[in-house]
């Protein structure tokens, strides 16, 4: 299973570098990080592309990404 992340960021430089700084944190919910891109239209929003292998845990660390860092959206997704 997959799952699509969107991160409101409100100034990506400062979240990218906390979100750096959590990558033992979401690989211990399960996530592995298989892309990260920087929207062109909107520089302070990030979408993230991760693996993931147990979606209660990832869903725990991306509610509390929300409540830290600002709006994230999530789409679970699985191959068709």
């Amino acid at each position: 299973m997959q799952v699509i992340a969107t991160f409101e960021t409100g100034g990506y430089d400062a979240w990218k570098s906390a979100f750096d700084g959590q990558s033992e944190a979401w690989s211990q919910a399960g996530l592995t990080l298989l892309q990260l891109w920087r929207s062109l239209d909107a520089p302070d929003r990030a979408v993230a592309l991760f693996k993931c292998g147990n979606r209660s845990a990832a869903e725990g660390w991306l509610h509390r990404q929300s409540a830290l860092h600002g709006a994230v959206t999530t789409e679970f997704l699985r191959t068709a």
